[in-house]
């Protein structure tokens, strides 16, 4: 499988969140969408996209795209995620090592900095199409993207 680092924009998306958790575990990942789908399910609210967003001190967000009006209820907060500039890869996991992708995108980072075709590198994101744990598609399709200033 070949992987291909790219810029792109990425769109807007208006998603679900629970306040940030501390560093990437599927322990905590897992029941943290599954409070979001309970709550998008109990309030008839359509679903797209999951997002694992990274935050400044190396924790994560999980983030659900919602798909018409809901209202924030408890700790779960309606936010929009703005569009944005991104490098961007997508892979299959079970066929390319995520922390191989996660390297090599960085490297390809840090020689677009260098040659001044990047400013910033903020931070990163997972997007899957569907629920990556029971959705074979949307695992199979991962894409890592790293909001970055040009």
């Amino acid at each position: 499988m070949t992987v291909d680092f790219a810029f792109g924009k990425a769109p807007a998306y208006r998603v679900a969140t629970l306040p940030p958790k501390g560093g990437w575990s599927e322990n905590v990942c897992r029941p943290e969408f599954a409070r979001l789908v309970a709550w998008a399910k109990k309030n008839h609210v359509r679903t797209g996209k999951w997002i694992f967003c990274s935050t400044a001190n190396d924790g994560f967000r999980a983030c659900l795209e919602i798909r018409g009006s809901a209202k924030s209820e408890g700790s779960i907060r309606i936010r929009t995620l703005p569009a944005t500039a991104v490098a961007r890869v997508r892979f299959d996991p079970d066929v390319v090592s995520p922390r191989v992708v996660y390297h090599g995108l960085n490297d390809w980072l840090r020689w677009r900095k260098k040659d001044k075709e990047v400013r910033v590198v903020r931070s990163s994101r997972e997007i899957y199409d569907g629920d990556p744990w029971a959705d074979k598609k949307a695992w199979r399709n991962t894409t890592v993207e790293y909001l970055v200033s040009r």
